[in-house]
């Protein structure tokens, strides 16, 4: 048994799901996030509560009961508040800025100097809001596994080094340091 899936999801006000096809949409304030649903899980709605029940009684189904009860709960939580996570750039000569107008031509990306022989640039995804403060990166977004996914591949460009601390680290992330070379 799942403690996570046997637990109610409460909808906020102003917030919606819709079972359509194999899908789950959930429609909040901030927007709408869409899942592909498994077909032995089972989502019912009474109201304003949601439950998740497996289909069949099996490992899977079990296994699968509490990750989609949390996959739900996250897309609740995100279309009223969005989620956040914040980098923080150390080192002489790193830098970041944010070009492109995503409401204009569509694309924008995030121009790095992170002391290789060229910028670093990548491309921001559309439902993701990235900005760039002197040496603090924040990443926010409606969807939790996107918000992650990209905060974690922008960390993995120049990851933090123990003897200096120079890289591209998390916000609340400790980096334990090294001591160098000991003169005689």
């Amino acid at each position: 048994m799942s403690r996570i899936g046997k637990k109610l999801i409460t909808l906020p006000e102003k917030t919606e799901i819709l079972i359509s096809d194999d899908f789950i949409v959930v429609k909040g304030p901030l927007g709408e996030i869409k899942r592909k649903l498994h077909p032995n899980i089972e989502v019912k709605i009474n109201g304003s509560e949601v439950t998740v029940h497996p289909k069949k009684e099996n490992l899977e189904t079990q296994a699968l009961w509490g990750t989609f009860a949390s996959h739900i709960s996250n897309m609740v939580s995100g279309v009223n508040k969005p989620f956040e996570k914040k980098l923080i750039l150390e080192g002489i000569g790193y830098k970041s800025e944010v070009k492109g107008d995503p409401a204009k031509d569509g694309a924008s990306k995030i121009v790095f100097a992170l002391g290789f022989s060229h910028p670093v640039e990548v491309e921001i995804p559309q439902s993701l809001k990235i900005t760039a403060e002197k040496n603090l990166i924040s990443v926010s977004g409606v969807d939790k596994e996107l918000v992650g996914s990209f905060a974690a591949k922008l960390r993995a460009l120049k990851k933090p080094e123990p003897y200096k601390g120079k890289g591209m680290r998390y916000d609340d992330e400790i980096i334990k340091r090294k001591q160098g070379k000991k003169s005689v």
